[in-house]
């Protein structure tokens, strides 16, 4: 490992944008080297190391395995491997280390943190390293205690009082795994829309909304919108959805308290073809794949085999030829929407109506007791968006019907329309139950319950229906009707 001022430039910006994601042992990556270690697991451990950048071998494209690894080296994959800060304007107190020296950063940031010691104040780079010196680095490093280190599987190998440069690239590839989950790569691809990488995948359990909330912070008034979703065919990559940032503003993300990069504010907007009138109280916005626009839903795992027509994206968010803006989460996203010649309102998101019809398509409700006037004309603008297609005229559209209803249990009834709305637009809507003595329960619908023209709804302030009696069930507002619909629980 020559001094080679181009490749501490493309290491510096490698450490600095972020290293690609690690991935699993077994996968594929192929040999850059024009030698190759006699272990299998040391050559992989090789080529993964040299995938995410960390490992660059000598001037004739060799890597020598074999060799005894130096301090020199050492510095540098570890540094670069278990993601210390490598600063290239930091210093070291180390007498044996110039500037010039390749490896002036590498030695400087693992003395930053305390995880390389200093003979008579030197840092003797050209000096072998042992195996329990090797253990040493890597536990400060990770701050962890060095019997952990000594517990990898390819630890109990090392014998003598020197490791080799392979031996050190296996080592140091297992330990990646003792390193707590940090991100790696963070990119802001539209006003609303994050992609992050990480060096592992979130485990399942931080990946519900509450943790998530907690792990990623932001300053400035941002906050994730939803949780994290992984891209298909990415082991640790995710889609973040976030509020509209504002422009001009520079962002901090800090993951479980770990400053992990900042970005300056996207002012890309989502590009949408048009609005619509859904119901009295609803519209939406459409976008489509052809336009260059695609629904989060066709490039996250989690729908992957549910959303026909789901593919996979590259880094770059490109598939066939074409790059693709996401759209991601809709989750507490609002809409303006005005009347001609009125003031603007503002509609907020009908969770689970994104693209649930087949279209990419969220639907909007209009604010409490505000209905669509036939025959006005409405224009809908957004600050995450924008619209080729932004009026509509209002047409008059008859509500639902309720047709029937029933009892499941104490607390729950089903409600059944005299056709199937197909989508999700049960949302947030109501019904009263009066019952025969004049009581009145109100009931709300229960997100993704719909089946055909059966939803659930849920008795809301601990609410229970009573054995034997016969209630009477309306809609709250005018976004259904319902003549002589009673149901009676059973005794």
């Amino acid at each position: 490992m020559k001094n080679n001022k181009k490749v501490i430039a493309a290491l510096t910006i490698t450490a600095t944008v972020g290293l690609s994601a690690i991935l699993p042992f077994n996968a594929l990556a192929a040999n850059p080297f024009s030698d190759a270690a006699n272990s299998s697991k040391v050559q992989a451990a090789i080529e993964q190391l040299a995938q995410q950048q960390v490992l660059s071998g000598y001037e004739d494209h060799s890597f020598l395995p074999d060799q005894a690894v130096t301090r020199a080296e050492i510095a540098k994959m570890a540094a670069l491997a278990l993601h210390v800060n490598v600063d290239t304007a930091a210093t070291t107190t180390f007498s044996d280390v110039a500037q010039g020296d390749w490896f002036y950063a590498y030695a400087a940031a693992l003395e930053s943190v305390g995880a390389i010691s200093s003979t008579n104040g030197q840092f003797q780079g050209s000096s072998t390293i042992s195996s329990e010196q090797l253990a040493d680095v890597i536990a400060k490093v990770l701050k962890v205690d060095a019997a952990a280190v000594q517990q990898l599987p390819s630890y109990a190998s090392l014998t003598g009082s020197s490791v080799t440069r392979g031996q050190a690239a296996l080592l140091i590839f297992e330990a990646q795994q003792l390193a707590p989950i940090h991100v790696t790569k963070l990119e802001v691809l539209n006003a609303i829309t994050l992609q992050v990488t990480f060096s592992a995948p979130i485990p399942t359990a931080e990946l519900e909304l509450e943790p998530a909330s907690k792990n990623f912070v932001f300053d400035n008034g941002l906050a994730i919108n939803n949780v994290p979703r992984l891209k298909t065919g990415s082991t640790s990559t995710y889609i973040v959805p976030v509020p509209t940032q504002k422009a001009g503003t520079t962002y901090t993300l800090t993951y479980k308290g770990e400053v992990a990069g900042t970005f300056t504010a996207s002012t890309e907007k989502i590009a949408l073809a048009s609005t619509q009138q859904v119901a009295n109280d609803v519209f939406e916005v459409e976008s489509h794949l052809t336009d260059g626009v695609a629904d989060y839903g066709y490039v996250i795992a989690a729908y992957a085999k549910g959303r026909p027509g789901s593919f996979i994206v590259n880094d770059k968010n490109e598939y066939n030829g074409m790059t693709y803006q996401i759209l991601s989460s809709m989750r507490n996203r609002v809409v303006q929407i005005t009347p001609e010649g009125g003031a603007p309102m503002t509609a907020t998101y009908l969770p689970f109506t994104q693209a649930t019809d087949g279209r990419q398509a969220p639907k909007f409700l209009l604010p409490k007791g505000e209905t669509l006037k036939a025959g006005l004309t409405y224009t809908v603008s957004a600050d995450w968006a924008t619209l080729k297609n932004a009026t509509f005229t209002a047409k008059d559209i008859a509500p639902l019907t309720i047709q029937s209803a029933s009892a499941v249990d104490a607390k729950t009834i089903t409600v059944t329309l005299s056709q199937d709305p197909k989508d999700e637009i049960f949302v947030s809507r109501r019904v009263t139950l009066t019952a025969t003595d004049g009581t009145v329960l109100t009931a709300e619908y229960t997100i993704t319950t719909r089946k055909g023209a059966v939803g659930t709804f849920a008795l809301l302030n601990n609410g229970q229906l009573v054995p034997g009696m016969t209630y009477t069930v309306a809609p709250e507002g005018k976004w259904a009707t319902a003549a002589g619909v009673s149901l009676t629980v059973a005794k």
